[in-house]
């Protein structure tokens, strides 16, 4: 997905709320619907992220407390009224989910140097007819399955962080949420409060093994709904049923849109966030199709431009020659110490040697995947690349007045001493392969 500008685009990316499966706890669910009038005392199954272990989150929490000094973290999860839940499902703040891996709605983190509280709503047998049970302050599966030793009722946040915040020099939390740094003000008018981003934003660059193999297996399922849809493309196709088989793609295993798909032909193609989808497709056309999965609340981030009829023209391959040529450049300099600046240059420099296209390269190459598609490091990031890091790689050329748009863009895992392409098992080469 195209790199924007100002840094991490933060907000409701990805679409992928988790929800227990098990049998017994679908026969518990049950049970409670049928008993709505009163609170169901049997407690819920874990939410936390699977995959992943609570020791995992314990120790990003860890690492996010060294940072604090005299400070306190105060992060608000998401709440139902936050998401269009009818329309998504529930997801998590990423931020929040990031520190905790909890991914029910309603929850508040409060961390000091030396202490973390996990704050959960109250059980709600109404609305536990809708959502099914959940885990509550007070249930003794609490702690277990938060991995949080004090865990305790939304209601008395304001009193446990008016404590914290008594002799703390300052108060992160995540700035654009609202009316949230004004809640905290509140409670707190004497603490300057920061923005919590940028500190977690450091931790988030840096990818665990877990982390990987959710991107790897994203990137996987990407890739066949490519592949998939390569396969449907032809003349007189509809962009939306380009998309509609790659979607279909990523629900029969169990993932989702990282992002809304751009399936972008013809005049569409300059655009670079177009996502419509609603052209037919014509002949002799490129089709930039921007697409990639979200699975196990993680991205991965995939564009491949193909020709409608099978066969470029000759300015169509020319084109998409020098595109190729700059991603292979700046894949080749991606290594430990590289920036974004500098691979950003080497990309748009190549494009100016190879038809004097740099003019038309309008967007940086290159921002960190996660639990976002654009997620750290951010592309403005002057920050040294660390193996790791998950990135992406994406030149392209826009010419609208050709009616022309190109964009190549792989994911790229940075190394000990170099780079691995995650994305390289899905054809971009026309000198070794007919692209689909």
């Amino acid at each position: 997905m195209a790199a924007e500008e100002g840094g991490i685009r933060e907000g409701p990316l990805i679409r992928t709320g988790l929800r227990a499966t098990a049998p017994i706890l679908e026969l518990m669910r049950g049970l409670c619907a049928a008993a709505s009038l009163f609170v169901c005392l049997v407690s819920a199954a874990p939410a936390a992220m699977p995959g992943f272990t609570n020791a995992e989150f314990a120790a990003r929490r860890q690492a996010m407390r060294r940072t604090l000094g005299k400070s306190v973290l105060a992060l608000y999860g998401y709440t139902a009224r936050d998401v269009d839940e009818l329309r998504t499902g529930f997801y998590q703040e990423p931020n929040f989910l990031y520190l905790t891996g909890w991914n029910e709605p309603g929850a508040i983190l409060l961390l000091t140097s030396e202490s973390e509280t996990l704050f959960l709503p109250p059980r709600n047998a109404a609305v536990e007819r809708y959502t099914g049970a959940k885990i509550a302050p007070g249930d003794t599966q609490a702690s277990e399955a938060t991995g949080f030793d004090q865990v305790l009722s939304v209601a008395q946040f304001e009193a446990q962080f008016a404590k914290a915040a008594e002799s703390a020099e300052a108060v992160l939390t995540v700035r654009d949420r609202r009316d949230l740094p004004a809640r905290l003000e509140r409670l707190t008018p004497k603490r300057e409060i920061r923005d919590a981003r940028a500190p977690i934003a450091a931790l988030r660059a840096k990818k665990s093994p877990a982390e990987i193999a959710w991107i790897e297996k994203a990137t996987q399922v990407s890739m066949d709904a490519h592949r998939a849809a390569w396969r449907r493309i032809k003349p007189g196709v509809f962009e939306y049923q380009a998309a509609a088989t790659m979607v279909f793609a990523m629900l029969d295993r169990n993932c989702r849109t990282a992002y809304t798909p751009i399936i972008a032909s013809g005049p569409n193609g300059p655009v670079l966030h177009y996502a419509e989808n609603s052209r037919q497709i014509g002949n002799g056309e490129l089709i930039v199709m921007d697409v990639a999965a979200s699975c196990g609340e993680y991205a991965s981030d995939i564009t491949r431009t193909v020709p409608s009829s099978r066969k470029f023209t000759p300015r169509q391959r020319e084109l998409y020659e020098a595109v190729l040529g700059a991603g292979k450049a700046a894949i080749a300099a991606v290594r430990p110490g590289a920036t974004m600046q500098e691979i950003n240059k080497i990309a748009k420099d190549y494009l100016e040697a190879h038809g004097k296209l740099g003019k038309y390269l309008t967007h940086g190459i290159s921002h960190g995947v996660g639990l976002e598609a654009h997620d750290a490091p951010a592309h403005t990031s002057q920050d040294k690349f660390e193996p790791g890091m998950v990135i992406t790689i994406e030149p392209g050329v826009y010419l609208p007045e050709e009616s022309t748009g190109i964009r190549i863009e792989d994911l790229v895992l940075v190394t000990a001493t170099g780079a691995r392409v995650l994305s390289a098992a899905l054809p971009k080469d026309p000198a070794t392969s007919n692209v689909r």
